[in-house]
């Protein structure tokens, strides 16, 4: 079959939409996916800076959702019809995926961002032949279908919004899921959040739902607006004594602290802002040594790297749309949707932070 998809050639080109061409359909476990929507990630755009670590040309994506048109056997799941949301990939058999940690999957870095399973490879190619390649987080779903693992795949009540749903399956996933399953933070916690990007305000819609105390740091009014609207405190991250103006405001310390920035100073404001025995979750990836100033991890204090939110997608999932259903996780005030065909501009738009989740939704999804 032949479909619309995002191209990304080189690491200094432009995506391009173009007609690619998938010559064989789903094998055993596996099920195709019309794309009703998929959001951009940052994680995408970072292949920019890979260093050539991931494969290209690629069709990237990996907040995709939609309908299964077709499925690769019985036993698959997912069944002709159902609405999904589709995660990351995970080998399903390692020790990390079966004491339920599939984010921690010993195959992750292999199967999500440095090509993909290699089974069935070669059947994705361009409308000329050339090799595109294997599976982006298993779905490249910045594109009007996707072939996807069935293990990758999430069922949603069809009444739901799917072209707005995919962030559930990466962006907005790994922020809750930080706040539910990393921290277990509840009623008279405290969370400060740095960055309110879309992994940020998640964590801070998540926190307001379980009855947490959300300050958001950032440095754009805008983003700080957005998150005081959702119910946070906003605190400007160039304010003097930021550590201690947290402390002031949580009542002597958070006891939870999410870092989505990567900023060396921001992640030891954020270890001073800590109560005794806080926590600090880190999602972002540091391209630096990391200097701790003396007496920060004292008392208790930890520190961890938090991938995915913790989270088991067929359980968190469905918990956020119900959290959504009863107006108390509203993702979809951050998102701002684009045709697929204007993927760049929705590049730009996330770059300069004029948008804190584009969602692209293809043409054959009935927009």
């Amino acid at each position: 079959m032949r479909f619309g998809a995002a191209v990304l050639r080189s690491y200094e080109d432009r995506f391009a939409v173009e007609e690619v061409l998938l010559n064989a359909g789903p094998a055993e476990g596996e099920i195709l996916v019309r794309i009703s929507g998929c959001g951009m990630c940052r994680t995408d755009l970072a292949v920019r800076r890979s260093a050539g670590r991931t494969p290209l040309p690629a069709v990237l994506g990996h907040e995709g959702a939609g309908v299964v048109v077709e499925t690769g056997g019985q036993d698959t799941g997912p069944s002709v019809g159902d609405h999904v949301v589709l995660s990351f990939d995970s080998c399903g058999h390692c020790r990390n995926c079966m004491g339920a940690a599939p984010a921690y999957c010993d195959s992750f870095a292999s199967l999500n961002l440095f090509g993909g399973r290699k089974e069935n490879a070669a059947r994705f190619t361009d409308a000329a032949g050339g090799e595109l390649a294997p599976r982006w987080f298993g779905q490249s779903s910045f594109a009007e279908y996707a072939m996807v693992p069935a293990r990758n795949a999430v069922r949603v009540d069809p009444s739901l919004p799917l072209e707005l749903l995919g962030p559930l399956g990466c962006g907005f996933l790994t922020g809750a899921g930080a706040v539910f399953n990393s921290f277990g933070a509840g009623p008279g916690d405290s969370l400060a959040v740095f960055g309110a990007g879309a992994v940020g305000l998640a964590a801070v819609m998540a926190a307001l739902a379980a009855g947490a105390v959300a300050v958001a740091i950032d440095r754009h009014p805008e983003r700080l607006a957005l998150a005081e609207r959702l119910g946070a405190i906003p605190l400007n991250a160039v304010s003097t004594g930021l550590s201690d103006r947290i402390r002031q405001l949580t009542d002597g310390g958070a006891q939870y602290a999410l870092d989505t920035t990567g900023s060396a100073k921001l992640i030891n404001d954020a270890l001073q802002a800590l109560r005794p025995t806080g926590h600090l979750g880190l999602v972002a990836r540091l391209h630096t040594v990391l200097p701790l100033q003396p007496g920060s991890l004292d008392r208790g204090r930890t520190i961890s790297h938090i991938c995915e939110g913790d989270a088991v997608p067929g359980l968190l999932v469905p918990r956020l749309t119900a959290l959504w259903q009863a107006g108390r996780f509203p993702f979809d005030q951050l998102i701002r949707t684009y045709p697929l065909a204007d993927v760049n501009e929705a590049e730009r738009d996330c770059d300069a932070g004029r948008v804190v989740k584009p969602v692209l939704i293809p043409e054959r999804a009935g927009r």
